[in-house]
């Protein structure tokens, strides 16, 4: 078995006494002052499983052991930033009945947030195996790449269909009894629904209700971007009335966001669904939709889940591949074909919140022909200068402001008090230690695969060192030129202004979460100041108002923005940029 090795050298001087009658308590004593070390075995049984859900075998993937304290979830359900204690490994060849040791002094192990298992004190814990199953791509661009294949839950590895884990085993540890740990993962996460012949792991296979359809198709460019057959999905919803009033066409609102799996868009649920709570801003969607009074529209969430995370970022990328020729060229037309969708850009409008937020700004930036309007509220950054509160382009550390004598660390999110949450530097190191080479599934990893340029391994290439945050300026520069909507926006305005007049809006909190305002303040001064052709954008800012905030209620005074509200503000827009000559009473209410 082969090894990967990720980093920096970790000594394990903390050792082990499995109790007795539970899992592990058969480990064998190592020699004395030998550390603790895991044996993880993976079953036949398990292989197997993973096998009939169309996964590659023997496994090329990446090991974990997790330790928690409580038992009141299984260890790999309590990982996260703020999380419980994981390390992981590479492993290659791994076959049912083979076994791999989690050896502490192995340099290729990493972990979050404690380093080295030593730093664990003395006591008690339930500990757990798992096993992240990876997917051989052999690319166009001739790179080789291993990676985690979606499996219909977006990108969460510890959740994902077809990975696999141990039981929960209550372990002591003991600094005076050294002891190997067997974890034996032997049981498979499966699919949500079951695959019936014929069907793939991707996208999910979320079956149609009455007014909920879900389309997924093979991706020509996709597929032969990385070297395998690749989909991309849909959930569309349809308006009351579709399935009788069969001459009416409907303008679309394209909802974006991360992978929706059964969801619906907008927080709609059928009838026969779990009842809506009554709160919050997705309140009385269900009973406005199937309403006399509401607008006749189509809408859709796109399924664009990927090797690096949960949603594509609806644009060609050099590292995750040409999602906007999937979407734009391949997708779109086939729902155009599949439902009564007007296939014209007045009736074509975007709307997202967070990655949904800069999707929606960067599909109408970049195809501004396509869509008719956009609403992108707290949106990714938007400029680079303040990537959340790093600027890549004059920092030299991402994870520090230096001054003279001193470094101070800078934070990542926060409460809408002003108290830190994270910082930077914590949730890269996380999700080093859940994927190195941009595999984590994170945040983190999916922005530099999707704005940053190829690396030579395959993988993309760091912005920042992941474990000293040093800055690569060389990199930034690569961002500036592709993916930075303000710095674009600047230099195609001639060509692209006229086209985008009138169709940007966007809100975020004064207090954002990830401290995203401050990007948008840089996008509103430039869209607010510029003429020939004049922007015409809107830009609304809540005061005290953290992540996601979408804006204030037009009626009610003071109150946030509902889905109810907005669906109404998206169809005035729809209508008053309908082409003269049309009619809109067919669709319209």
């Amino acid at each position: 078995m082969a090894l990967i090795v990720a980093a920096s050298a970790l000594v394990w001087m903390s050792t082990a006494v499995a109790l007795p009658g539970v899992a592990g308590a058969e480990g064998k004593q190592t020699e004395s002052g030998q550390s603790l070390r895991f044996r993880l075995t993976l079953s036949t049984e398990a292989e197997q499983a993973i096998a009939d859900l169309g996964l590659e075998t023997p496994i090329t993937g990446r090991a974990y052991v997790i330790v928690s304290r409580t038992d009141e979830r299984e260890p790999r359900l309590q990982t996260s930033l703020t999380g419980v204690p994981l390390w992981g490994v590479d492993v290659s060849g791994l076959g049912g009945g083979d076994s791999m040791m989690l050896d502490s002094n192995d340099t290729a192990v990493f972990g979050y947030p404690l380093e080295q298992i030593s730093e664990i004190p003395d006591g008690s814990y339930f500990v757990q195996a798992f096993l992240n199953v990876y997917t051989t791509f052999e690319r166009s661009d001739s790179h080789v790449l291993r990676m985690h294949l979606n499996s219909g839950s977006g990108q969460s590895v510890f959740r994902a269909p077809g990975n696999a884990h141990s039981a929960v085993s209550r372990v002591i540890f003991s600094t005076r009894s050294p002891r190997v740990v067997d974890l034996d993962i032997n049981e498979v996460i499966p699919p949500v629904e079951p695959l019936l012949a014929g069907e793939v792991l991707q996208q999910g296979n979320p079956r149609d209700t009455a007014r909920v359809k879900f389309v997924k198709i093979r991706s020509g460019v996709l597929s032969q971007f990385w070297g395998r057959d690749m989909y991309i999905g849909a959930n569309v919803l349809l308006p009351e009335g579709y399935e009788t009033d069969t001459e009416t066409y409907y303008p679309t609102i394209y909802s974006q966001g991360h992978f929706p799996g059964r969801g619906a868009p907008f927080g709609y649920r059928e009838l026969g669904d779990d009842p809506e709570s009554g709160v919050g801003r997705s309140a009385g969607v269900r009973d406005f939709w199937v309403s006399d009074e509401a607008p006749r529209m189509i809408a859709v969430s796109i399924r664009d889940a990927n090797p690096y995370y949960d949603t594509s970022y609806s644009v060609n990328s050099v590292n995750v591949g040409p999602y906007g020729d999937a979407i734009h060229n391949e997708l779109i037309p086939y729902l155009e074909e599949q439902f009564r969708m007007v296939p014209e850009t007045w009736a074509r409008v975007l709307s997202g919140g967070s990655t949904g937020g800069w999707e929606a700004l960067a599909m109408q930036i970049f195809y501004p022909d396509v869509y008719g309007g956009t609403w992108g509220w707290c949106p990714d950054p938007v400029d680079f200068n303040y990537y959340q509160i790093v600027n890549v382009y004059e920092d030299t550390n991402a994870y520090f402001t230096e001054y003279d004598w001193l470094k101070v660390e800078r934070p990542n999110s926060r409460r809408p008090d002003g108290n830190v949450r994270s910082t930077v530097r914590m949730e890269n190191l996380y999700e080093f230690a859940v994927g190195p080479d941009s595999r984590s599934g994170g945040q983190w990893a999916i922005w530099e695969a999707v704005y940053g340029p190829l690396g030579d391994n395959g993988y993309p290439a760091r912005i920042w060192d992941p474990l000293t945050g040093e800055i690569n300026p060389a990199v930034a520069n690569y961002w500036l030129e592709n993916f930075d909507l303000h710095n674009y926006l600047r230099k195609n305005w001639s060509s692209v202004g006229e086209l985008l007049r009138g169709k940007i809006h966007v809100a975020t909190g004064e207090m954002d979460t990830y401290y995203l305002e401050e990007a948008v303040y840089l996008l509103e001064e430039f869209l607010t100041t510029i003429d020939n052709p004049p922007a015409e954008a809107s830009f609304e800012y809540g005061r005290r108002k953290p992540h996601c905030w979408i804006g204030y209620s037009p009626e009610r005074d003071g109150e946030d923005l509902r889905t109810v509200e907005f669906l109404r503000i998206a169809a005035d827009h729809l209508r008053a940029n309908q082409p003269v000559g049309t009619s809109h009473t067919a669709w319209y209410r």
